[in-house]
């Protein structure tokens, strides 16, 4: 479990849901991911299935009568993408149902209903919860949209002054957003914060309170995204690509874009929603805005859904050998074809714009009297006007606006952040030019002087609210680099690296890399912070906010080195990479890694050297050289080598061989973690290693790691020479190879490379047992990555890594 951080805090122990449907189940997963014991409910059928029946078993049964939460347990076990940390955290859910097990509801803290989205079976639901729940639990609905207050009328005083609404996103392990909606002048305030606490401290989630309104924040504001998109598609006469390769990365939103979207969400959903702010709306403005488009009437008509019935604005089509293509639907002929790539000025120079804010102002300026830029503008400009609209609608707070649409679409502007983008003043007066009714409150803001939504002032982030900047709040434990940067907190920067004081004199080496690859300009980052840091601090972070924490070396760079035969280039980089990486482990402060999400190859290699290192809960960790046909050659072999050798110490070669074996697997089949949790399992974690569920304490809690150090007087580990398993202990590996060989398993190249793992991780072909030093282990690793950059085999998987983003198997 991860350490509650951020002061005291009481964390809830047990909890219960019910409904096991989607949503149901998958929050109960991530209650059980944050350590709770969760009760999960479910109606109790009425019928047996046939194999019920074979079985000879009653309605009366246990099996029978748990079976639909029981069978959504079974289900989350293996669903992908998981659902649960590790499927060992399924033990803390408890399946049952309605009948037979509500009494247990009296033993909750916190009870979450998330049965199917009808108001009058949610108020059946909470007046059956009222009957047993004690005074004092938190009660809350999951609903994306339904009328919060009308859900708990006829509901005791005491009731809804502890029940809201928490609208989780789907899939709950992975989507940062919660919505809470309190009923206005009815749920408790220490509710509403006892809640907020839980959510963020407990279950990892960003939170921000919503207003008991049609769909809430995001996908009130989503949804009328997509509406304009549609809108604008029709006006411009524009393919499905077209909209799609302009509303995605190119104006820095995920690249399922929209009518990728639609298709996962399904467009009989998306109508839904629609009429659910139509119908529930007392705005006639508001009514037309979310009137039905009849493109999506007629999809919805003709059965093209989207993915669950097989084809929507895209399908995928299988080819013969079990390949397959995606086609694209042409609205002309609302028939499908072949997907097209889509090229233009504005699309090209948005891909080559760095961040979300350059790339909107560049696909809006590079053409912009082209069709794509008038597309891009008219959707922006009305999707930032509709959500200037809404402020003290559907929230309170600019800042609770961006946050939902960053956390719940995967925007990295939101609406207000990507208006300061594009320049409030200057967009406010083209759309007024244009004719457009801007909200008085927004020319009042410009009036009154100010020339942006947000601003920094002393590493502070303030916020517009009621006619002056209101200092948005922060956690204690959310240190943002990119903020201390702004206050003046860089110690150094180089091309790729930058050392920030984060205070208590400790200071955070951040990658900023293409991808966070590692090169000479990272590695030249490294070393120097080695240097300043043996010099003037207490201690050093490995951190960064980049989309990955480091996805591994700079495969171009070693590609063009190998293609063209530079091999004294090749291991002058190998070299510098090895030694580098020294340093870290030699250093004479605390050296705290703090990986998140991709953490592959080179970037599993930067945190081994660290004397601790704090995951986050979505950190995907693993050494994954052998998918380019070349093993771990940064330290990375050397080191778990150290490993295998340190859990077999006071044991005997068996003992040994055994570690080894375990390490080679891991490395030979580039095993990677499903999460920070899960990362124990490849071995390559020592015991003060953890992982925490809050993604953004990350860097806190690897400071108060590094102080913790010091404090207790820190004395960095000496160089040990490791005992390895020699030429007997390879042997056993290669015949482990060989064996999958000629099963036809792995390749002959998949040999080779194994091959050179056995051999460098097993320390050669010396004596077994014998003890060698780390620079051995570091010769020995630099010399097989060499001879593998030289193999043909190695540099195809090499090109079609860069190509692709996949490994080949050749």
């Amino acid at each position: 479990m991860a350490k509650w951080v951020n002061g005291p805090f009481r964390p809830i122990r047990r909890a219960a849901v019910i409904g096991s449907g989607v949503m149901g189940a998958g929050i109960a997963a991530h209650l059980a991911n944050a350590g709770m014991e969760v009760l999960l409910l479910d109606v109790a059928p009425q019928s047996l299935t046939p194999e019920e029946e074979a079985r000879g078993l009653t309605t009366a049964a246990p099996q029978v009568r748990n079976r639909l939460a029981a069978a959504a347990l079974e289900r989350m076990k293996k669903a992908q993408p998981a659902p649960l940390y590790e499927p060992a955290y399924a033990e803390r859910i408890k399946p049952g149902n309605l009948d037979d097990h509500l009494h247990l509801l009296a033993e909750a803290e916190w009870i979450v209903e998330a049965v199917v989205e009808r108001l009058d079976v949610k108020r059946q639901v909470l007046e059956r919860i009222e009957a047993v729940r004690r005074p004092g639990t938190l009660v809350t609905t999951n609903t994306s949209g339904l009328p919060v207050a009308g859900m708990s009328e006829g509901r005791s005083e005491e009731f809804r002054r502890h029940f809201a609404a928490t609208h989780f996103f789907n899939p709950p392990r992975y989507m940062k957003l919660v919505e809470v909606v309190p009923v206005e002048g009815v749920t408790a305030a220490a509710a509403v914060e006892r809640l907020r606490a839980v959510c963020e401290r407990q279950l990892g989630k960003g939170v921000v309170i919503a207003k008991d309104t049609p769909n809430f924040i995001a996908n009130r504001i989503g949804t009328y995204g997509m509406l304009v998109t549609l809108e604008q598609l029709e006006r411009f006469g524009l393919t499905v690509e077209e909209a799609d390769a302009l509303t995605g990365p190119a104006m820095g939103r995920p690249k399922t874009a929209t009518f990728r979207m639609l298709d996962l969400v399904g467009l009989d959903t998306l109508l839904h929603v629609v009429d659910n702010v139509r119908e529930r709306s007392g705005d006639e403005k508001e009514r037309k805005r979310f009137a039905r488009p009849a493109m999506l009437e007629r999809m919805v008509a003709d059965g093209r859904l989207g993915e669950k019935s097989g084809g929507g604005f895209y399908r995928k089509v299988r080819k013969p050998g079990g390949a397959s293509d995606i086609e694209a639907l042409d609205l002309r002929t609302w028939a499908y074809r072949p997907r097209q790539s889509v090229r233009s000025a504005s699309v090209d120079a948005a891909k080559a714009a760095k961040g979300a804010a350059a790339k909107v102002k560049a696909l809006l300026d590079a053409d912009p009297k082209s069709d794509h830029a008038a597309f891009a503008w008219e959707t922006l400009k009305r999707t930032l006007l509709y959500s200037a609209r809404q402020l003290g609608v559907i929230a309170d707070t600019v800042s609770d606006i961006d946050k939902a649409m960053k956390w719940g679409f995967g925007w990295e502007l939101g609406p207000f952040e990507l208006w300061d983008a594009l320049g409030l003043a200057s967009s406010v007066e083209r759309m007024r030019n244009e004719g457009e009714d801007v909200p008085e409150w927004v020319l009042d803001w410009l009036k009154s002087g100010h020339t942006s939504f947000y601003k920094s002032e002393s590493g502070a982030r303030l916020y517009a609210s009621g006619g002056a900047y209101k200092r948005e709040e922060a956690d204690e434990d959310d240190i943002s680099l990119a903020a201390l940067k702004e206050a003046g907190k860089t110690v150094f920067t180089t091309g790729g690296a930058s050392l920030i004081d984060i205070g208590d004199d400790v200071v955070c080496l951040e990658f900023h890399s293409q991808n966070n690859a590692i090169g000479g300009d990272v590695l030249q980052g490294v070393r120097r912070a080695a240097e300043e840091v043996g010099r003037n601090w207490r201690g050093l972070v490995i951190a960064n906010e980049g989309r990955n924490f480091c996805v591994g070396a700079n495969l171009m760079l070693l590609l063009m080195e190998a293609q063209a035969g530079e091999w004294d280039e090749v291991e002058d980089i190998i070299r510098l990479f090895q030694s580098s990486m020294g340093l870290l482990g030699k250093l004479d402060r605390p050296v705290v890694a703090a990986p998140h999400r991709m953490t592959l190859g080179g970037g599993v290699e930067v945190c081994l050297p660290a004397d601790r290192i704090i995951l986050s809960p979505e950190t995907y960790f693993g050494l994954v050289e052998t998918g380019v046909g070349l093993i771990p050659a940064g330290g990375g072999t050397k080191q778990a080598a150290r490993l295998a050798a340190e859990r077999a110490e006071g044991g005997g070669l068996g003992e040994l061989q055994a570690q080894l074996n375990l390490m080679f697997e891991t490395i030979a089949m580039a095993k990677t973690s499903g999460s920070g949790y899960d990362a124990g399992r490849l071995g390559l974690l020592r015991p003060g290693d953890k992982a925490i569920i809050r993604q953004d304490a990350r860097i806190a809690e690897a400071k108060r790691a590094v102080l913790e150090l010091d404090r207790e007087g820190y004395i960095p580990q000496p160089e040990r020479r490791i005992r390895v398993a020699g030429k007997e202990g390879k042997a056993v590996l290669l015949l482990a190879v060989e064996a999958m060989r000629l099963a036809g398993q792995i390749s002959r190249h998949d040999a080779l490379i194994a091959g050179k793992l056995a051999h460098v991780i097993a320390g050669g072909d010396v004596k077994p047992g014998l003890e060698v030093s780390e620079q051995y282990l570091l010769d020995l690793e630099r010399e097989a990555f060499l001879s593998l950059c030289g193999e043909p085999k190695t540099q195809a998987r090499m090109s079609h890594m860069l190509a692709t983003g996949k490994p080949l198997r050749n």
